[in-house]
């Protein structure tokens, strides 16, 4: 029989939850929208003065990302051996004035605000971690990026995190780990964005509708095409998520335009889709269509490198007193990025439940065994 008891509040009075709280109520409290840059940058001011209270070398990089260099500098990196690499963003789902109806709060395990889970709190925990080391940091170093946009598909920040991937040795994301199972994440399918536009012929729908093409039916006949190449048993989804078109409803529309979420688990099946993306053809030969988008972010596909970065992870948990799991999921995250060239290992943030929900949460009884375990990883990798 599955137990039901509920998990022990822990004390809120003692380290590391009363900084954990502390730091956490200020960038929640600084919302963050990627829409509202000056709110993001107020984020990374924040983070950037705790990065040069532990004596960082900082820096604005091309395209809004913050880099914070611990135990190395810009000058130096390039002679040294390969960092730590140590991707975050800034940047929320949530519009300003979220506060208003999300506001910050503990109650019980569960401690709320927009932004908190993903990933405020991870950042909060990195710097925890970093200030638990006390300045005895990896050989390299390690370098952080804080970045504005991963929310939208971090294109203003892709270069930088590539760029930075080839002077590292390793990569740790503190995106939250997998909610329910708090397990680390291994793996991410890569994430594509289509937006299809028809136009058609418009024509009066009562007194002359044979001379007009509908790029609604035309699209109608698409969607179900391009639904059609989705392969399940490949991990490949092709969801249609946004159509619009027409105007006055006596009219045979002439517009129309349908928006497209994909998801991949290996660069192959990303590219089977784009080919058949760009060949579409109508069925009216009257309807031109015009497809534009690609793969946004390339697929995190489970590698041996990554696997023994985990293994070492399990094994630093198992000292600490918990067991850790990992997961291969659907989401996408810089990290997706990184995983081409060196080991990433992603979901090393603050445990919990609720990303881009009303719900979002941190649990209070699980945060301090993987701010540990962040801390332990920094040490040792």
């Amino acid at each position: 029989m599955t137990s039901s008891a509920q998990p022990s509040v822990p004390d809120l009075q003692a380290e590391p939850l009363v900084s954990l709280l502390r730091d956490l109520e200020q960038l929640v409290k600084l919302e963050s929208p990627t829409s509202n840059m000056l709110a993001v940058c107020t984020v990374q001011d924040a983070v950037e003065q705790w990065a040069k209270d532990l004596q960082a070398h900082t820096h604005a990089l091309p395209g809004g990302t913050r880099q914070f260099l611990f135990g190395t500098s810009e000058d130096t990196g390039a002679a040294q051996q390969k960092r730590v690499l140590v991707l975050a963003h800034a940047d929320t789902v949530w519009p300003q004035g979220s506060l208003s109806d999300m506001p910050f709060r503990v109650e019980g395990v569960r401690v709320y605000g927009p932004g908190s889970y993903d990933m405020k709190g991870g950042i909060v925990g990195l710097f925890y971690a970093l200030r638990s080391l006390e300045g005895n940091y990896p050989a390299g170093g390690i370098e952080v990026l804080l970045t504005p946009d991963e929310e939208i598909g971090s294109h203003h920040s892709r270069a930088v995190i590539e760029q930075a991937a080839q002077r590292a040795r390793v990569v740790l994301v503190i995106e939250p780990p997998v909610a329910d199972s708090h397990a680390l994440k291994s793996g991410r399918k890569g994430v594509g964005h289509f937006l299809v536009e028809l136009r058609g012929v418009a024509a009066h729908a009562g007194n002359k509708p044979r001379e007009g093409a509908s790029a609604i039916s035309e699209a109608a006949h698409q969607i179900l095409a391009v639904q059609a190449l989705a392969d399940p048993e490949k991990g490949t989804t092709v969801s249609v998520g946004a159509v619009s078109g027409g105007g006055a409803v006596n009219v045979i529309p002439a517009q129309a335009r349908f928006e497209i979420d994909l998801r991949v688990s290996t660069l192959e099946e990303g590219e089977r889709i784009t080919q058949a993306m760009q060949a579409l053809t109508p069925r009216d030969s009257r309807v031109e269509i015009k497809v534009s988008g690609g793969l946004n972010r390339p697929p995190f596909e489970r590698s041996p490198a990554t696997m023994k970065l985990f293994a070492q992870a399990k094994q630093l948990a198992a000292g600490l007193g918990f067991d850790l799991t990992e997961e291969v999921v659907g989401g996408g995250s810089d990290g997706n990025f990184t995983a081409p060239f060196v080991p990433t290992l992603d979901g090393l943030g603050a445990p919990g439940d609720g990303a881009h929900a009303a719900h979002e949460h941190i649990r209070l009884d699980r945060w301090p065994d993987h701010v540990r375990l962040l801390t332990a990883l920094l040490r040792e990798v």
